[in-house]
């Protein structure tokens, strides 16, 4: 997927494809998307993107330098055009959508690149399609359309073995540990391993719901069997296709020992399906859960495909838990948005979801190979660790190094790397960075990279 598909969606179902290509451009332009003097495709190379016709693309910049919001300049092509002003914000108005997220800041996706048309085509069709008993009180673990759906998704996509009836709807990965970390403490358990090094965030989360949380640490096959089993817990949060922050996989020898942990010890896996969806070098490594549906409650979201903002997730319930899960999901809120959530059951049959993985996985792979192409020129030292994967990468930094510190002068500088020590439980360890690169062109992300340098 290009920068100029993520900024112009068509929709070709609908008359006036050149109508559509004006007014998405005109509102890249007012919206600041597109800064003035930002150079264009040719006419050839641009419909050649968007899949349209020559003619729509040169009939669409004829219309936009009528108004004057473009200019074609001799040996230059065409540009935005310097006299354009993006719109002000109002007051409380959200910052604009590409400079909100500060380069190299792990764990956002490309805002911009929402499939908005896509999206409010779905919302359109739920919404006149909707029962008059969809907007009563409903199911608290979510309309039985989307868990049907989901179902299917996920037995296709991830190879998880949940039927609907054993899926909850939250409102994001948060809820669904919350809810576990809820019936966990119901149960008896207070204490619960971690991989470490891990998402500070999420350590945070289960210490304020009350848990104690014990470290196990990660090596390149993933989280150490024998030190969970030496921890004496009976529930584990994992991220098994792809580690945060490491990157790395867990080994197919350690998927088997887990699971044989958790029977051991009548055990819960709590398996976080952290941007699994994104793998660039082969087909994702299935999910846990599949192997084990008994043992592992597998957690996931939108959050790294759509957007965060939807609040939208799942929680796949081995089914011992699933009476005591589904009434704290009904303590908890009775239940989410059911409009959002018939939409996103239209967004999954309609393939509009899969479509959009593709452009995603295709646009995040090239901004990984820009952040790693911008490191071995710029950054030559620092070993890239982790698989080609996610929409985030690791760098180690040389013995001695601050990166804590290094971290610190980034924000200065604009940057939001963060700081590996600072996502560790025990101390000591490897110093390094953790880099995003989803939600920046490749040609900022370059630049990041060596600004970044400049601090090393």
């Amino acid at each position: 997927m290009s920068v100029w598909e993520a900024l112009v969606e068509l929709d070709r179902t609908r008359p006036r494809v050149g109508d559509q290509l004006v007014g998405a451009l005109r509102e890249a332009i007012t919206r600041g998307r597109l800064a003035p003097g930002t150079r264009l495709p040719s006419t050839r190379d641009l419909a050649l993107d968007l899949g349209v016709s020559r003619g729509l693309v040169v009939g669409a910049y004829e219309q936009l330098a009528a108004e004057g919001r473009l200019v074609s300049r001799r040996g230059s092509g065409t540009v935005v055009a310097e006299v354009v002003t993006a719109l002000p914000r109002q007051r409380g108005e959200a910052v604009e959508r590409r400079t909100a997220v500060a380069p190299l800041r792990p764990g956002v996706p490309d805002l911009g690149a929402f499939p908005r048309t896509a999206w409010r085509r779905a919302y359109e069709t739920a919404l006149t399609s909707a029962l008059d008993a969809d907007f009563d009180y409903g199911d608290a673990t979510g309309v039985p359309r989307l868990r049907s759906e989901l179902s299917a998704y996920l037995g296709r996509v991830r190879a998880a073995l949940v039927p609907p009836e054993g899926l909850i709807v939250t409102a994001g990965v948060t809820q669904g540990l919350a809810l576990l970390a809820r019936v966990l403490l119901a149960r008896g358990h207070r204490r619960i391993a971690l991989e470490d090094p891990g998402p500070a965030a999420l350590r945070d989360h289960l210490r304020r719901l009350g848990m104690e949380v014990v470290p196990v640490p990660v090596d390149e096959d993933g989280v150490d069997i024998g030190a969970l089993s030496r921890t004496r817990t009976r529930a584990v949060v994992l991220t098994p296709a792809h580690q945060f922050p490491t990157g790395v996989v867990l080994a197919p020898g350690r998927r088997a020992d887990v699971i044989a942990w958790s029977r051991r010890v009548d055990g819960l896996v709590i398996e976080d399906d952290y941007d699994a969806e994104y793998r660039y070098d082969r087909e994702p490594v299935a999910c846990l859960q599949g192997l084990a549906p008994d043992r592992v409650a597998l957690v996931g979201s939108v959050s790294k495909v759509l957007a965060p903002g939807l609040r939208l997730g799942w929680l796949a319930a081995p089914p011992p838990w699933l009476t005591d899960l589904c009434a704290a999901k009904h303590d908890a809120d009775n239940g989410g948005p059911a409009l959002q959530q018939l939409a996103f059951a239209e967004f999954l049959s309609g393939g509009g979801y899969d479509r959009h993985l593709r452009r995603a996985r295709r646009l995040h792979r090239e901004r990984r190979d820009a952040v790693v192409a911008a490191l071995r020129r710029h950054v030559p030292r620092a070993r890239i660790g982790g698989i080609a994967a996610g929409l985030h990468l690791v760098i180690e930094l040389p013995p001695g190094t601050d990166d804590v510190a290094l971290a610190e002068r980034a924000a200065e500088e604009g940057l939001a790397p963060l700081a590996l020590s600072t996502l560790r439980i025990r101390k000591g360890g490897t110093r390094g960075l953790v880099l995003g690169y989803a939600a920046h062109t490749p040609h900022e992300l370059t630049t990041a990279v060596r600004k970044l340098a400049t601090l090393l």
